[in-house]
């Protein structure tokens, strides 16, 4: 069974909670992130890590739960220096659930003070005599040969002692003699001929049991036993816990994935470690792009769905004397009727540089700047202009919508319904206020409140499209389909000649799986809108899902989504998408480098973060099956049995 989409009209915080198309576009980039998690070839995991092989992807869950295939269940982090993954062939561990305050330990390096596992299965030596693994207090290494007389012992010997010295540094770190242990696993490697992974892991896992923790150390350590045993689980997680506590997040993030892969997804440790690094590295990442980017407008889409979201605003007029930023403020306001968005930015912002002489303008100039610096994510500089355009124009009803809807993305839901009273207050027929404070109820899941105020909002304008469409989604969202779709259905008759209601309809049946008449009106849509400048692009994406839902017809929803590209270049759900199908094509490269795009789309921090972790999920896959090249086979049956 195909996957059931969410409605259309689901609002984030997120994103600017004026337009029904925005918060449709808002909606509709969730679907995309979604559609694949819901397909039943691969499971998701919160932070969407994904293994790719041959003609398809695996995307594992932390939720999986039971264990894996035998020898290959995942150990508890809090074992102490363990055993090498060769040695597990004939053992199986029950995995105990992680709570919050193990995987505190974990990232701190603590979990490795549990008692010693089994170590890697030996082959069986000559007899000789063995050194005493009894610690004594002091002089526990006097018994250990001098080099004179190591030179003069056979291979079999010196190995034997080797493992004697390993056991003795056991016992030593059972006591929490972390000093003494890492002297015998360091003299265990020196008397060794054969190079045993056990002896460096378990020297790395004292290092980090020092006060303070040498991480470096124990880094170095493992990629020594990693070299001798490189599918070596246990020194993977430790690695990985190293580099996460050195601030190495993405090297950390490779570690456990590979972790998580290894152990057939039953590790629920290293899962929920990968998506704790992911999101560091993710956030991290997205603070250093926002403070060093220069403002970027969004896509046209974006922004004519925000201002179609106010009704027809009449332009300001020239005063009898204009001064200059009055004549430029009138050319920033042309460019707007124009769509031409860069321009208008450019004037405004010289406008009010130059000086605007009539206040009217003036408050004009600074709602027009406020608006611009709201859709490029400046929330803070868009309520110090909007709040300037109220301080000379106190009656300003937009201004109060607009402040409102600032208020909510800056989470202050308090000021923001205080704003829509001082609107009232100066304007109570202005049908904007009603509709706009709608779409704060809708965002906060109170649908009654919000239908309520969609009607009181149509009540007075009934000519506005976009609340009879708000007013029909929230009716979905509360159960009552029939009535919705009736509401759409007599949307359709009233506004023949727009093409939202077709594609916001459309959505309502897809979710449906009516998939044959849910495409019917994404195409009735697109023809609609042909000349519309500029033109509406969701309906291509939303045919896109459409197709790939139905029929898996990737390489159709492919070509809509490029077609959507090809008239807005910077439609962030179209990139998505187009993500998404690659990652669903084993395209992991292409996924990235879209991922990658999205990023530089994004419009706020919590878009900029999702966009990172995709792309850095996606890259540590691709560094597994170039480290593992033998998993691909494995990954490709789990993928296909799924």
């Amino acid at each position: 069974m195909a996957p059931i989409a969410p409605p259309a009209h689901i609002v984030t915080p997120s994103q600017p909670i004026a337009a029904p198309s925005t918060s449709a576009s808002g909606g509709l980039l969730t679907r995309t992130q979604k559609f694949i998690e819901e397909n039943q070839r691969l499971i998701l995991l919160g932070c969407a890590v994904l293994a790719a092989s041959g003609a398809g992807y695996y995307l594992y869950s932390t939720r999986s739960s039971g264990a894996g295939p035998s020898g290959d269940a995942g150990s508890s982090s809090s074992s102490a220096p363990g055993t090498s993954s060769s040695a597990k062939k004939n053992k199986k561990k029950k995995k105990k659930a992680s709570s919050s305050a193990k995987d505190e330990k974990f990232v701190k390096g603590e979990g490795d003070k549990g008692p010693l596992l089994e170590e890697i299965e030996q082959p069986k030596e000559k007899k000789v005599e063995k050194v005493e693994t009894e610690v004594k207090e002091e002089g526990f290494l006097a018994d250990v040969p001098d080099a004179t007389t190591l030179e003069s012992m056979d291979d079999s010997a010196r190995n034997t002692l080797g493992a004697s010295l390993k056991d003795r540094g056991n016992k030593l770190y059972s006591k929490k003699d972390f000093q003494k242990a890492v002297e015998c696993y360091t003299k265990a490697i020196e008397v060794s001929i054969r190079k045993d992974a056990v002896f460096f892991s378990n020297r790395a896992a004292c290092y980090t049991n020092f006060s303070p923790p040498e991480y470096a150390k124990c880094v170095a350590d493992c990629d020594e036993a990693l070299k001798l045993d490189k599918t070596y689980v246990k020194a993977l997680k430790r690695r990985a816990t190293a580099l996460e506590n050195l601030g190495r997040d993405e090297e950390a993030v490779r570690d456990f994935t590979a972790t998580t892969i290894i152990e057939r997804f039953q590790d629920e440790q290293a899962a929920m470690s990968v998506e704790r690094c992911l999101k560091k590295l993710a956030q991290k990442k997205a603070k250093d792009i926002l403070e060093t980017r220069e403002p970027k407008l969004p896509s046209p889409t974006f922004i004519s769905a925000y201002l179609s979201a106010f009704r027809p605003h009449p332009k300001p007029t020239l005063p009898e004397n204009p001064s200059q930023g009055d004549q430029t403020l009138l050319l920033a306001f042309d460019a707007l009727e124009a769509a031409d968005y860069s321009h208008a930015v450019s004037f405004v912002n010289e406008a009010i540089d130059q000086g605007i002489s009539s206040k009217d303008n003036e408050a004009e100039g600074y709602n027009l700047r406020g608006t611009f610096k709201f859709l490029i994510g400046d929330s803070e500089g868009a309520r110090q202009d909007l709040q300037k355009s109220l301080d000379i124009k106190p009656d300003f009803v937009q201004s109060w919508v607009k402040i409102a809807s600032v208020h909510m993305e800056l989470g202050d839901s308090a000021s923001a319904f205080g704003d829509f009273e001082a609107a009232i207050r100066h304007n109570a027929d202005d049908p904007d206020i009603y509709y706009h404070r709608g779409q704060v109820y809708f965002i906060m899941q109170e649908f009654d409140k919000a239908i309520a105020d969609y009607n009181k909002s149509t009540a007075l304008d009934g000519s506005f499209i976009f609340t009879h469409i708000q007013a029909a989604v929230a009716q979905y969202k509360q159960g009552n389909v029939g009535s919705s779709m009736a509401a759409f259905r007599r949307i359709l008759k009233e506004f023949p000649d727009k093409g939202e209601p077709s594609n916001y309809y459309g959505e309502l049946l897809l979710d449906q799986q009516k998939f044959q008449e849910s495409l019917e009106r994404f195409d009735r849509s697109i023809e609609l809108d042909k000349d519309r400048k500029p033109r509406n692009v969701l309906p291509f994406v939303n045919k896109a899902l459409a197709l790939f839902q139905w029929k898996q017809d990737i390489v159709g929803a492919d070509e809509l989504c490029q077609k959507a590209l090809e008239i807005d270049p910077e439609c962030d759900v179209a990139v998505a998408t187009l993500a998404q199908l690659s990652l669903q094509q084993g395209k992991i490269d292409e996924a990235i480098k879209w991922f990658e795009k999205s990023a530089q789309l994004a419009r706020t921090e919590g878009e900029l973060v999702n966009a990172i972790t995709y792309e850095h999920a996606s890259k540590a896959q691709v560094q597994f099956l170039k480290n593992y090249p033998e998993f691909a086979e494995r990954l490709s049956q789990m993928a296909q049995g799924m």
